[in-house]
């Protein structure tokens, strides 16, 4: 029996944490890998184009609608290619801490048997540019020793993914947690691939994959699907397929080691500028 790997993926906000983790688990169920992906975010949007865009039930509110006694067909669907699908959720606006939504949902998860032999991978897909409190459970209690980060070659997605570097150092020193490379969902900017080089580099780490930019990825959004499923055969689902591969065979797993924002800054203009700016362009 192959032993289970659970990831979490992090990331800035809106820089395609969950298009990518969807798209991934995509490419990982065609090979037959048996994937549960839980939503970590309040907005219950980790599993929308597994599912095909049905609103799911959050653990939250199962809860708060049923009480404790639940079972796990309340909480947990099935999705494109037999992915099991969860969505934490929240607490009722302006009330409570997101985060312990997450904390005990894989509890709640846990206690029900989620966690089945057959299961390769779990996914958690998490909110938020920087690990802390509740968001930082899946590392903070051993859940998920993989980690990746999505970025692309943008100031903020950088930084951010030079704070959560930070946090995963620090989980990394006192147990199992490593950083599995940096994941590049690309808003085709200058130089993006040798800049995510080399910012991945001086994190000690690697670019496990660079995902180009294609329309096609929000036009299968649209259709409440993953490209895979939308368009089998686009170049856009080989790269999925691509990255699927990739993350099933990375050894590479490091602890990282974060830059200061003086060191950052240095790497953008290094790596990120264009060598030729045209004369008709105006700072």
């Amino acid at each position: 029996m192959a032993q289970l790997r659970q990831i979490a993926i992090y990331g800035k906000g809106g820089i395609g944490k969950s298009t990518t983790t969807q798209n991934l688990t995509a490419g990982l169920v065609e090979q037959g890998k048996k994937v549960l992906v839980v939503g970590c975010d309040p907005k219950a949007d980790s599993t929308r184009l597994l599912l095909g865009g049905l609103a799911q039930r959050t653990v939250l509110d199962t809860l708060r609608e049923e009480g404790e006694d639940i079972d796990l067909s309340s909480i947990m669907k099935e999705g494109y290619g037999g992915t099991k699908c969860v969505e934490s959720g929240g607490p009722e606006p302006g009330v409570g801490c997101a985060g312990r939504g997450i904390i005990t949902s894989i509890s709640l998860l846990e206690n029900l048997g989620a966690y089945t032999d057959d299961l390769d991978f779990v996914f958690y897909d998490v909110l938020g540019d920087v690990v802390c409190g509740g968001f930082a459970m899946p590392i903070r209690e051993g859940k998920a020793k993989e980690i990746y980060i999505v970025a692309s070659g943008e100031m903020m997605a950088l930084y951010a993914a030079n704070n959560i570097a930070k946090g995963i150092q620090r989980y990394a020193k006192s147990g199992g947690v490593r950083l599995g490379g940096i994941i590049c969902n690309s808003r085709n900017v200058d130089r993006e691939q040798e800049l995510l080089r080399a910012f991945s580099a001086e994190l000690g780490t690697q670019l496990l994959y660079f995902v180009p930019r294609d329309n096609i990825v929000q036009h299968a959004e649209i259709h409440k699907q993953t490209v895979i499923q939308y368009a089998p055969g686009s170049h856009q689902a080989q790269e999925y397929r691509n990255l699927a591969e990739a993350v099933i065979n990375n050894q590479n797993f490091t602890i990282p080691t974060p830059m200061t924002q003086e060191r950052l800054e240095e790497i953008l203009l290094e790596h990120g500028m264009m060598d030729n700016i045209p004369e008709n362009y105006h700072i």
